[in-house]
């Protein structure tokens, strides 16, 4: 009753994007799948949906490979946008929806619905390019689980999201967890890992390199970390000068630490008292997914309120609902466009609607 990825390998050309992926993906859970740009994260998404072919190993879903698997099981939300620029809102939703079986009648009170939770109902009537990016971002969403997929797989859901749309989005997130959906999330924000991921893999260079529950990966790594602030002037250099001791952050607020194993993180706070400091903060926690991940990659990852009520792809397929049909097969993880600003219309484009073929 999992998603499975046994032994994944796959090659463009001389480049080895996939070197035996392994991991496992309960269902009802939110998992981060976590690695630099190129790190082979798409091309296991791809693969996961059908739109590639491992040269080697399988994906499965509750038993059954994934290439047997009806379409309706995957719910995508690609980085790329891919909406029609000059259909309305409602139409392409419709439209998408009706590729997976919905019928129009269901598939327009669900995008009312979904529209109205996201507190943007005025623009069923709008073209795609007329909206913001966070905007489309929103309706690129509703396109991927309009069909009520089993697994939904996420590929920078965040980027260039403002607070507001971000806290709508994770919401929508948890409910479909709590339904028991399976949600795959890949994201270069570490904070959202930590808030909504129980377990995570990492990859780099097409190979895992750490994995498990958060808890764990992080316990694992066998360092503490102490934050630690004073009243008056925060700079306190000679902590770095501590054995076993590394200054990571050192702010105006507070200092944060990392105390190898072996050096009793209380030892720093006995340290700072003895020099007269007044301490106004002092806590002891594990590192973060984004010092471990910084740890393992060697890079620093990149990018970038509650839902109203309810009213009353080597050998390819046909481009999913939602996902942008290139016109050649693309370098893997190959980074998107430049995109308008969060708050700036999308730019207009000349490709034609399926209403206008």
């Amino acid at each position: 009753m999992s998603l499975v990825l046994d032994s994944l390998s796959k090659r463009f050309g001389t480049t080895q994007a996939l070197d035996g992926i392994n991991f496992t993906v309960e269902p009802g859970q939110v998992f981060g799948f976590l690695g630099a740009n190129g790190a082979g994260k798409t091309t296991t998404m791809r693969i996961v949906l059908d739109i590639l072919r491992p040269d080697s190993g399988t994906v499965t879903w509750h038993s059954r490979p994934a290439h047997e698997l009806p379409r309706r099981t995957w719910g995508y939300l690609p980085e790329e946008r891919g909406l029609y620029p000059r259909m309305k809102v409602l139409d392409q939703l419709v439209f998408f929806a009706a590729l997976y079986g919905v019928p129009t009648v269901e598939a327009t009170r669900r995008v009312r619905e979904w529209l109205a939770r996201f507190r943007i109902p005025e623009y069923a009537d709008r073209r795609a390019e007329e909206l913001s990016r966070g905007n489309q971002q929103k309706i690129q969403f509703i396109a991927a689980i309009l069909h009520d997929p089993d697994v939904l797989l996420m590929d920078e859901p965040f980027v260039g999201l403002d607070p507001v749309n971000v806290a709508l989005l994770k919401e929508a997130f948890l409910e479909m967890r709590d339904l028991g959906k399976t949600l795959v999330l890949s994201t270069h924000q570490m904070e959202m890992v930590e808030e909504l991921c129980e377990s995570i893999v990492i990859i780099d260079r097409g190979r895992i390199v750490v994995g498990g529950p958060v808890g764990d990966v992080k316990r694992a790594s066998g360092r503490r970390v102490v934050r630690l602030g004073v009243t008056g002037d925060p700079a306190l250099a000679w902590l770095a000068d501590l054995d076993g001791v590394r200054v990571i952050r050192s702010g105006r607020d507070y200092t944060e630490l990392h105390v190898e194993a072996g050096r009793d993180p209380e030892s720093i706070l006995r340290a700072v008292l003895a020099r007269g400091e007044h301490v106004n903060r002092f806590e002891i926690a594990d590192p973060s997914i984004e010092q471990i991940f910084i740890e393992r990659v060697g890079v620093v990852p990149t990018e970038e309120t509650t839902l109203a009520a309810v009213p009353g792809h080597g050998t390819s397929r046909p481009a999913a609902p939602g996902e942008p049909a290139p016109a050649g097969e693309a370098a893997p993880d190959e980074p998107a466009p430049d995109e308008p600003a969060p708050d700036e219309p999308a730019p207009r484009h000349e490709s034609a609607t399926p209403e206008e073929r």
